[in-house]
């Protein structure tokens, strides 16, 4: 164990007592002291434990010229088949306690090595042994007159003990240290090159940080990057998707197969990212002619390539295993999503199992050509190579959207025998400290997750099924809980069914309340469709965990004109960003556009569109199908359906809306209208009751819209957008084909469409 760390273990347990007593703390301060106190308690806990293993080959293990010196000269001298000691002493104890074994390998350091003659000096100081530089010039000098070759000694036993220097081949130092170059080099090298990988994720990280944080903190210097150069780089690199529209939506492929397109910015990182990976895997592997550790040149390139693979592998662990958290602090450095970091997670993951594949063949072949005896440690290599397929395999995007809860447990399980087979394949061999980290990331992230899930509490959540297939959850706001204009939180429905699975979703916040809205579809949403429907009014109370809020909010508050555009189900976070630069009294232009199928698509969400009566916002609503059937229940459900009176009272709502309402009401909430309301068809009342909004009856024209709101906006305008991944690919492209405009205006998009399944 790392002592240090246990000792700030104890201590920051200690601090943190007080801080785990159950109260609901509305000091801000004390919050976020409780916070930092529980994280870093959690991080010094976890590098406590740390294994002896993982401690000595922190955060690398390298022979070193030193220790390829020694092996290289010592091989050399052990081929003599001569011994200076007895069996049961060391090679390093007799260099350094027998003057003719220490005046053999001098001569061999002095012809091969000349630069580590100190390093001999100083191995032999951990025997007490002391040896000056005169001494080694000593123990040459005796060489020369007193060497012997054992081939000129008749009869010469091998393993008997001498009482002179054993002389050795020039030429063959000179191969020896050839070879341990390429042999322990290739480890030292491998350790380089894995370092390589790490730093040019920390250089892409850093840049990307610049570019996105300079958005929020230099955006008066970013409004005025309109120059040719800016505009080219953002037109053509950092923006567009890979080919010319898809990048939420997926491809298809080979007929049966999807795949999620990365944005050009991704695919030309990773791109790079694998070019890197392919040169250093390549790079510095050579074979010496007459290599004594190797009888064939296949022998040595099977090694080499074997040990540059696996270490290679081996240093991206724990990027793979932070990129696939939730809690992955490079979020909030990099104002990236959590779908871009879950594309790098997929791509890195890819890559390190070929490798893996690379270094298990390679080293196949060898242990089989060279009849090795198969350990132990080498089955859970195996075990550990074949789950990283079987993660491959089953994280083809047509089985996560077929079968997505199959998909996350196998894929949880299948991770932990990768990661721990791996562990146990190279404790020894001082590759574990990468392993350990990954599992300690892996750990971090679930305690985390945890601590907010305990932190949240577990109230009763009431939950409605309204129009549209729409799910509505209002769950009570505790203090202290922070909301995120744009973010998403994962809920836990506590029912015996489905209680340790976990979805993501957008909401809307008050001071007392969180409000999700669920497209019903498959799996726990359909359950609990059908639960609900069992249920008078469709109506139930539910108790949920809720874990976050996750998510950063977009920089749209800095811009002269931020244009929200949501299509479907993906307004409430639109709307939640919307109204929070509403509510701090921004005085720019704000615009919400919203896409839906139908008007009843609007019921579900129609206690957030009049809360924009007699806000500063532009708001239009594009109904794409407006002549279909509304259902009568579902008008009538259109406000809270338990609490209508009191809502109808506490919302500044038409006359028109409330006669009508209330004659539905008087008639024993009856689906069957009056005459008088059937004079009024639905739409029209909606709109009478909307007047606020700007009703459109047809699809949009992204183009069109990108180009106006560009075109009325005084200064800088930005996109938000959230919705059906087709929308959000055609509002991408036409804001990259707007970057190039004639008054040379900043154009920015931003996407809160989550897309990992």
């Amino acid at each position: 164990m790392y002592a240090i760390a246990l000792y700030l273990s104890l201590v920051l347990g200690i601090v943190l007592f007080p801080f785990l007593i159950p109260i609901r703390s509305k000091n801000a301060t004390h919050r976020l002291l409780k916070r930092v106190l529980t994280v870093s308690f959690i991080i010094s806990a976890l590098a406590a434990i740390a294994p002896e293993t993982a401690r000595i080959g922190a955060p690398f293990h390298k022979y070193g010229q030193p220790k390829i010196a020694f092996f290289g000269c010592n091989y050399q001298i052990q081929l003599t088949t001569a011994r200076f000691c007895d069996m049961n002493r060391t090679f390093e104890w007799c260099y350094c306690n027998n003057f003719n074994a220490f005046s053999t390998i001098a001569h061999c350091y002095q012809q091969g090595h000349p630069n580590q003659t100190d390093s001999l000096l100083e191995m032999c100081q951990q025997y007490n042994r002391t040896i000056e530089r005169d001494a080694f010039v000593h123990a040459e000098t005796y060489y020369h007159d007193h060497a012997k070759s054992i081939q000129d000694i008749p009869n010469f036993q091998p393993n008997t003990v001498v009482d002179f220097p054993v002389k050795l081949n020039t030429t063959e130092t000179f191969i020896f240290k050839s070879a341990y170059n390429n042999f322990l080099g290739n480890f030292d090298l491998s350790v380089n090159y894995g370092a390589y990988l790490v730093l040019y994720w920390v250089i892409v990280f850093v840049l990307v940080s610049v570019g996105n944080l300079s958005k929020i903190f230099f955006h008066g210097l970013n409004k005025r990057l309109t120059d040719p150069l800016s505009n080219w780089f953002r037109k053509s690199i950092s923006l567009p998707a890979t080919g010319r529209r898809r990048k939420t939506n997926e491809k298809r492929f080979a007929y049966v197969l999807d795949f999620l397109v990365p944005t050009r910015a991704e695919t030309l990182i990773l791109t790079t990212f694998l070019a890197l990976c392919i040169f250093l895997l390549t790079k510095n592997i050579s074979y010496t002619e007459g290599d004594p550790l190797f009888q064939s040149r296949k022998m040595a390139y099977l090694r080499y390539y074997a040990v540059r693979a696996s270490i290679l592998s081996s240093s991206m662990m724990p990027l793979l295993i932070l990129f696939g958290g939730r809690n992955n602090f490079l979020q909030w450095v990099t104002r990236w999503d959590y779908s871009t970091f879950i594309t790098l997670h997929r791509w890195i993951s890819r890559i390190v199992v070929v490798l893996i594949l690379i270094h298990s063949v390679n080293y196949g072949l060898y242990i089989r050509i060279r009849g090795v005896e198969i350990k132990p440690y080498i089955y859970y290599g195996v075990a550990a190579t074949y789950a990283g397929i079987a993660i491959l395999i089953q994280g083809l995007l047509v089985l996560r959207r077929k079968w997505y809860e199959a998909f996350l447990l196998i894929h949880i399980l299948l991770a932990a025998v990768f990661i721990f087979g791996a562990w146990i394949h190279v404790e020894q061999l001082y590759c574990v400290w990468f392993y350990y980290v990954s599992a300690m990331i892996w750990a971090f992230d679930r305690l985390i997750r945890v601590c907010r899930l305990w932190s949240f509490g577990f109230p009763e959540a009431k939950v409605y099924l309204l129009a549209d297939e729409t799910l509505k959850i209002v769950v009570p706001k505790p203090h202290g809980w922070e909301a995120v204009p744009g973010g998403h939180a994962f809920i836990h429905f506590l029912r015996p069914s489905c209680f340790w699975q976990s979805h993501p979703f957008t909401y809307t916040a008050t001071d007392d309340e969180i409000m999700l809205f669920i497209k019903v579809k498959k799996g726990v949403t359909q359950s609990m469709s059908n639960y609900l429907i069992t249920h008078k009014d469709k109506y139930t109370k539910v108790r949920v965990a809720i874990e976050g809020s996750y998510g950063e909010q977009t920089p749209a508050g800095k811009y002269n004109t931020s244009v929200f555009i949501a299509g479907g189900n993906g307004i409430p976070g639109i709307y939640a960003e919307a109204m929070e630069l509403l509510n701090r009294g921004s005085k720019q232009r704000v615009k919400l556009i919203w896409v839906v199928r139908e008007f009843s698509s609007l019921f579900w969400f129609y206690d957030e569109l009049l809360q924009l009566r007699g806000k500063d916002i532009e708001t239009i609503v594009y109904v794409t199908r407006p002549n279909s059937f509304i259902s009568a229940d579902d008008f009538r459900k259109r406000i809270n359906s338990l609490e209508t009176d009191a809502l109808l009272d506490t919302n500044e709502l038409t006359p028109l809306m409330k006669v009508p309402k209330r004659r539905l009401d008087s008639a024993n909430n009856s689906s069957v209208l009056t005459t008088s309301d059937e004079e009024t068809e639905f739409d029209q009342r909606i709109k009478h009751e909307l007047p606020h909004i700007t009703f459109v009856e047809s699809r949009p024209n992204i183009d069109k819209v990108v180009l106006t709101s560009i075109e009325e906006s005084m200064g800088s305008v930005c996109f938000v957008t959230c919705g059906h991944p087709a929308m959000v690919d055609d509002l991408r492209s036409s804001v990259v084909l707007h970057i190039n405009n004639a008054d040379r205006k900043r154009i920015d998009y931003f996407e809160q469409l989550q897309v990992w399944a």
